[in-house]
């Protein structure tokens, strides 16, 4: 794949493909890491004289304008990040975006509006997905991929575009798959796999292929209660997906035989409801219990202090870790020890630390620790997922072509 060094960008339009898909609150950013990644690569790009055209998604929207999914707050963010104005164009192909990227003087730089708001970015027909990237196509010279996050989506702008235009990856793109390789190629050992968040189901394919890579898997999160439903433990009123106990079953007797170890909570921070993490209330009947003796009606919000310090053991001799999915309700304190446990063992370990994207990196940011512990902090939960399933992105095979 070309790098952004391998073009010939001053003067001409370069349409950056970014993955600006941050959280918002009521219109304020919550966490900008996503815009600070990207942001690197469109200072190289302006340094250098090109004429900057940056588009992204944001949230689902249903192929029309939807003021909750607008892209303005982003733009002035990234004003702010890159330290010089960002032009906001207030469509995506629309006389907004004509005018304004027109409008561009070298080294300057505009955002269009949210590519989600017209139906061809995410459509299924090739044809109508292919008229809108000829559309996008007419506003630029040069196509940069680096929008990590979107790169396993068969979308117009990450997939189609590419082919009408000379092409590259931004810095962000190369270091992520650099990474990747770190953690399927000659992969240093023990590598021991973090994983968490709410289902099984969406982890179904990278625990599939990790079984014949990883040293041990770390279950966490609401999906470890369907785990530990399969070991036969009762787990109240937690989040349970009965239809994937047989694969749960599958995986922990290939664990067994292929030497991969599995390691399950053995106590659960508990309540009868789900907190309020707006308000930040107190949880009144807050409790830890072992894992086999979840109360009937209650819910498992977090591992208990037991898992954290048996995870930090399992972590503490690791070469290489993957963490994706938190251990529990990190955005309330009272259930945010153990996704806390976890992040402090990466940083102890003396290993290859990559924390997998999407509420993974949003935990390391809100409970305050330093992102410069890490090896990486990855921008794509889906995408980094998808690559360690062993799956083609569409987004990256675009851009070797």
């Amino acid at each position: 794949m070309k790098t952004i060094e391998d073009l010939d960008v001053a003067g001409r339009r370069v349409f950056v493909r970014a993955d600006l898909n941050v959280p918002l609150s009521d219109g304020t950013i919550t966490d900008d890491g996503r815009i600070r990644a990207v942001a690197p690569t469109i200072a190289k790009l302006v340094e250098r004289g090109a004429r900057v055209v940056v588009a992204s998604h944001l949230g689902r929207p249903k192929g029309e304008p939807d003021p909750q999914f607008s892209l303005a707050p982003v733009a002035a963010r990234l004003g702010e990040i890159l330290g010089r104005p960002v032009a906001f164009a207030t469509d995506t192909v629309g006389e907004s975006a004509k005018a304004t990227v027109a409008a561009l003087a070298d080294g300057e730089v505009t955002l269009l509006e949210n590519l989600r708001f017209n139906a061809g970015e995410t459509s299924k027909d090739d044809a109508e997905r292919g008229a809108f990237a000829d559309e996008l196509a007419g506003l630029a010279d040069l196509y940069v991929g680096d929008g990590f996050g979107a790169v396993h989506r068969k979308h117009a702008s990450v997939f189609d575009l590419p082919a009408r235009l000379p092409h590259a990856v931004g810095d962000l793109i190369a270091t992520e798959v650099g990474v990747l390789k770190r953690l399927t190629e000659e992969v240093e050992r023990p590598y021991v796999v973090v994983l968490g968040g709410s289902k099984v189901s969406d982890k179904v394919g990278v625990i599939d292929n990790l079984l014949g890579k990883a040293d041990r898997i770390l279950i966490g999160g609401g999906m470890a209660f369907t785990f530990l439903k399969a070991k036969g433990y009762e787990v109240g009123s937690s989040l349970l997906q009965e239809d994937q106990i047989p694969t749960v079953l599958d995986y922990l007797k290939r664990g067994e035989e292929n030497g991969v170890e599995f390691v399950l909570p053995v106590d659960v921070a508990v309540s009868g409801s789900f907190p309020d993490v707006r308000t930040q209330a107190p949880v009144e009947d807050f409790a830890v219990v072992a894992d086999d003796a979840i109360p009937a009606g209650t819910l498992g919000l977090d591992i208990g202090p037991r898992s954290g310090a048996l995870f930090a053991e399992k972590l503490a001799d690791a070469k290489t870790v993957f963490w994706n999915g938190p251990m529990g309700v990190f955005e309330h304190p009272a259930f945010a020890d153990g996704t806390r446990a976890v992040t402090q063992a990466l940083i102890d370990s003396d290993g290859f630390t990559v924390v997998g994207g999407g509420d993974s990196a949003a935990a390391v940011r809100i409970l305050g620790f330093d992102e410069t512990k890490f090896g990486h902090i990855s921008t794509g939960g889906g995408a980094s997922l998808e690559y360690l399933e062993g799956k083609t992105l569409p987004g990256l095979a675009a851009l070797e072509g």
